[in-house]
């Protein structure tokens, strides 16, 4: 699905490209109650990886927020699989059509081996959905989760 990969996850991305998807992240974030997240590991222990995703989603306990507007990011490098899992509250919201689109959109750029890019804008893309359907409220809003690139195994 997509080329070569570093051998350490960590090193997956660049400084640089760590950089601009965690400020994709805050800016998504700073529009909407909604939290987003990426998980990176090297491989997808299952054969679906949106089970994988959902395992993780739960495992971070993103499914506790207020409004249940989580979305996670899933990628594995090694096995050049993605997923993203959206919890019951933003997923009905948005309906099927949104999240194949916005995979379709992350693979065209993950084919095009613009991984961050791809990473990146598929962050942003949930961001303006999130702000569409959970705008950001000062009086009442406050990050439920951390805004951070989890790295797995």
């Amino acid at each position: 699905m997509f080329s070569l990969f570093k051998s350490k996850q960590q090193k997956f991305f660049s400084q640089a490209e760590q950089t601009k998807i965690l400020d994709a992240i805050r800016e998504a974030e700073q529009q909407t109650s909604g939290e987003v997240r990426l998980f990176i590991e090297s491989k997808c222990r299952f054969v679906d990886p949106l089970d994988r995703a959902a395992e993780i989603f739960f495992q971070l306990k993103m499914n506790e927020t207020v409004n249940r507007n989580a979305v996670l990011v899933y990628i594995a490098t090694v096995h050049h699989q993605f997923a993203v899992f959206a919890d019951e509250g933003i997923y009905n919201k948005a309906g099927q059509q949104f999240w194949n689109d916005a995979v379709k959109g992350m693979m065209s750029e993950f084919k095009k081996d613009h991984i961050a890019e791809g990473t990146a804008g598929m962050v942003l893309k949930i961001g303006q959905l999130l702000k569409t359907h959970f705008p950001y409220d000062a009086s009442t809003d406050k990050n439920e989760l951390p805004d951070d690139i989890v790295f797995g195994r």
